[in-house]
């Protein structure tokens, strides 16, 4: 347990130079535990913590709890290369994700004034969908994203143009931890 406060600690403390508008977190409790930890470190007036179920993680239906090998290695680089007939039962497409996490998007940002910043507290292959649309990445080759564990990424919208720029991709503030456990990184 350790290991994840001082992670989220990290983040939230990077975070607390933003002066941030909103904060915005996945339904799940280790996504509200970290938005929490941002919120304490913010220096402005925010107080509330947006929840927004278009930021849970990728719903796994009935692979969730199976190893990988337990799926099939075919099954799933099938699944990660958005062939929405291996879509496990009761569980989501990758391009279903991302068209959840993207409309969860827009609706923080029409909310978050301009020159303003909002933070989105969520899960792997949430921040690759929103990593994936930014960079123009296909839905079917976001995977190959490599985003570590407790890591930020910026990524800035410009709602005239509609223009992307990703600033940083899963920076990783200083907490004296090189590599996660979970080998995300």
């Amino acid at each position: 347990m350790c290991y994840t406060i001082c992670l989220d600690q990290a983040a939230a403390e990077y975070l607390r130079d933003f002066n941030l508008q909103h904060v915005a977190a996945s339904p799940l409790s280790r996504a509200i535990y970290g938005a929490k930890q941002i919120l304490a470190q913010q220096n402005s007036q925010i107080s509330d913590l947006r929840i927004y179920p278009g930021f849970s993680e990728l719903d796994r239906g009935s692979w969730c709890g199976l190893t990988k090998e337990e799926i099939g290695g075919d099954m799933l680089a099938r699944f990660d290369a958005c062939d929405e007939t291996v879509t496990p039962k009761g569980g989501e497409s990758y391009p279903q994700l991302k068209a959840r996490v993207l409309e969860a998007r827009d609706k923080l940002l029409e909310i978050t004034d301009f020159g303003k910043a909002s933070a989105i507290v969520s899960h792997l292959q949430v921040t690759r969908s929103a990593l994936s649309d930014a960079l123009g990445i296909p839905t079917n080759k976001m995977t190959e994203l490599k985003v570590a564990t407790a890591s930020i990424t910026c990524i800035d919208y410009d709602s005239v143009t509609g223009c992307q720029a990703v600033h940083f991709q899963s920076f990783k503030p200083d907490f004296g931890l090189r590599e996660s456990k979970d080998g995300a990184n």
